[in-house]
């Protein structure tokens, strides 16, 4: 076997665990709402209670694999939900942990805090443009598309292979990257990235893991992975005190 190429051994993509403003969302839209009911920007939505109890789970998860399989550096979005994720996810692994721009949400623009009924109601142009061009290259006005963010991630993975090189890197960001992520390791086409967006949900605090070959390229070894977090819901059945989790 050849000498593995420069890159991270082992790559964890985790989204953040569940926010107020995920809470705030779903409020919304059950209520037909054109607009979510939150009151600090979109880098400052904190965890919920659930949240909290996810990403502590996820840290009993990582503290109990075998110390050679644990990770060995940890990158983060800066946002409040994702970047307190990573602190309690790795708080007793003693870490070096980093915040990266480029992991940020994608940015809305015009859209930020509104649901797609509040969008046809107030931009129906812009609504009849997003459904012709697509999820994937749709840009909001002012906005991202998710072509930009694959941008980001392109840059991200560039600058990071080297500084990473041989690490267990554990990236802890939200839903719209943790799918660009795999468009760009995997070489999905849009319409292959739109056919897993549409079967299947990041889930709230998930793990998705990739194992480098010997050249050092990336191949996915498991996709939005929750058994740590039912096995943590099955042990909180006993103390009905404590906070749920999804």
């Amino acid at each position: 076997m050849g000498d593995r190429g420069p890159g991270p051994a082992v790559v964890w993509l985790v989204r953040h665990g569940e926010s107020v403003g995920n809470l705030a969302d779903a409020r919304a839209h059950a209520d037909g709402a054109g607009r979510l009911e939150l009151d600090v920007r979109d880098p400052d939505v904190p965890l919920s209670d659930t949240g909290r109890s996810q990403a502590e789970a996820l840290g009993r998860h990582l503290a109990s694999l075998p110390a050679d399989q644990r990770p060995t550096a940890v990158l983060t979005s800066p946002f409040a939900r994702a970047l307190s994720t990573a602190q309690l996810a790795v708080a007793g692994l003693d870490l070096p942990l980093r915040a990266d721009e480029r992991l940020r949400e994608r940015d809305f623009g015009a859209f930020d805090g509104m649901t797609g009924a509040g969008i046809r109601e107030q931009f129906p142009d812009e609504a009849r443009r997003r459904d012709l061009l697509g999820k994937f290259y749709y840009r909001p006005p002012g906005g991202e598309s998710w072509a930009d963010v694959a941008q980001r991630i392109r840059s991200l993975l560039a600058t990071e292979a080297l500084r990473h090189d041989g690490d267990r890197l554990l990236v802890v960001a939200h839903q719209a990257v943790v799918m660009v992520f795999r468009y760009v390791l995997e070489g999905l086409t849009e319409q292959e990235l739109l056919d897993v967006d549409a079967r299947e949900q990041v889930a709230n605090a998930s793990l998705t893991r990739y194992e480098a070959d010997d050249d050092g390229t990336l191949h996915l070894h498991s996709y939005n992975a929750v058994d740590h977090l039912v096995a943590r819901s099955q042990d909180v059945t006993e103390e009905p005190d404590a906070a749920p989790t999804a």
